[in-house]
């Protein structure tokens, strides 16, 4: 069985799968699952090829439900994915689940019976408002399920400052990231399009909780991760391993040339 990697010296990198609409979505096109799971599992085992550590499968459409749920067909379309994928790389690739905007408890069945071993959760704990309105977490649910799903050993990294998650009341990522750790959240993730605020992010939520593991939600590319990346455990990473821009195809080249980065500063 897989298990999550807890990032200690080494830096633990997770390239992006971004799935196109699935099934019981608005927005899904009759007869494309097919090529979207084919792309999927090309873009991982490019990355796996690379050298990342492993991959985040995430649900991109237009529209999203707010609530903890997500309809029955799209759920057995990520997991048919996420299994693909599972048999695809190699035991020490991780594997996560986002069914966005929050489907926190769908992922956590998708990964546990899929082959996943972690979960990144949009909002484990507070409230935020996004284009498709307000976001409350519900962590006794998540919790109350994840044990009786025996799904324990599936980490959970919970955003606390990102482009998902910015908490709808002000309430200090630090302060945001001590209820996620305290509710269930094995690390967190945190950062900014703007540097300086992503260091100043870190430094806070690393002196709250010392011991809490810290990814970068995305916003590294070749220029900026050696000096993002010293101060953090991991990081989720994205367009930079593109071919061309966001959502194209992931590059294998480039995903080689950003672990070779990462392996300079460990």
């Amino acid at each position: 069985m897989r298990t999550f990697n807890t990032p200690g010296k080494k830096k633990v990198i997770i390239g992006m799968v971004h799935l196109g609409p699935m099934p019981g979505t608005p927005f899904y096109e009759e007869g494309s699952y097919q090529k979207i799971l084919e792309r999927a599992v090309t873009d991982a085992t490019t990355l796996y090829r690379g050298g990342a550590d492993g991959c985040l499968v995430q649900t991109i459409d237009r529209v999203y439900p707010t609530e903890d749920t997500a309809d029955p067909a799209r759920i057995a379309a990520v997991a048919n994915i996420v299994h693909e994928i599972f048999k695809a790389t190699g035991p020490e690739f991780q594997i996560g689940v986002q069914i966005l905007r929050n489907a926190i408890q769908a992922s956590l069945a998708v990964a546990k019976v899929s082959g996943g071993t972690f979960l990144r959760c949009a909002a484990l704990v507070g409230s935020t408002m996004t284009a498709d309105g307000l976001v409350d977490a519900n962590p006794l649910a998540v919790m109350q399920y994840r044990r009786r799903l025996n799904a324990m050993n599936i980490k959970l990294i919970a955003e606390v400052h990102s482009m998902h998650f910015k908490s709808l009341d002000g309430t200090p990522p630090a302060e945001i990231a001590r209820a996620a750790v305290n509710a269930g959240a094995d690390a967190v993730s945190l950062g900014d399009p703007d540097e300086e605020t992503t260091l100043k992010l870190i430094r806070e939520v690393r002196t709250a909780l010392p011991d809490t593991p810290i990814f970068l939600p995305g916003y590294t590319n070749h220029e900026n991760t050696g000096r993002l990346l010293p101060v953090v455990d991991g990081a989720f990473v994205g367009t930079c391993l593109e071919t061309s821009g966001w959502g194209s195809a992931i590059d294998e080249e480039r995903v080689r040339a950003y672990m070779e980065i990462v392996a300079g500063l460990e």
